[in-house]
């Protein structure tokens, strides 16, 4: 597994998130109190960019029609119908940077 540099810890301040292109592959992270998460950022239901969503604690929200994720494990959490859960990868900080493990 490689690691990917994606930013700063400055860059990502708690509660907030960003995306990121890491091979083609539009990825959210996020900074939930200090602890940085990432997953596939395209929402499994009409393809929405979660990172133009809102956080709300450990999930994010997609803008559009609401899906909830867990940041953390990229599970389906509500919706009203039967969606695929999203990619989650491993996120690493090393002194102030942050890396995806890929």
């Amino acid at each position: 597994m490689g690691k990917i540099i994606v930013g700063k810890t400055t860059d990502i301040q708690p509660g907030k998130m960003i995306k990121v292109s890491v091979d083609g592959k539009e990825i959210m992270v996020a900074n939930i109190n200090g602890d940085y998460c990432a997953l596939d950022d395209s929402c499994t239901h009409s393809g929405a960019s979660l990172s133009e969503g809102k956080l709300d604690g450990c999930k994010v929200i997609c803008g559009w029609h609401a899906a909830e994720f867990d940041c953390k494990t990229g599970k389906l959490i509500k919706f009203p119908a039967k969606i695929r859960d999203i990619s989650s990868y491993n996120v690493v900080v090393e002194s102030d940077n942050v890396f995806l493990e890929m």
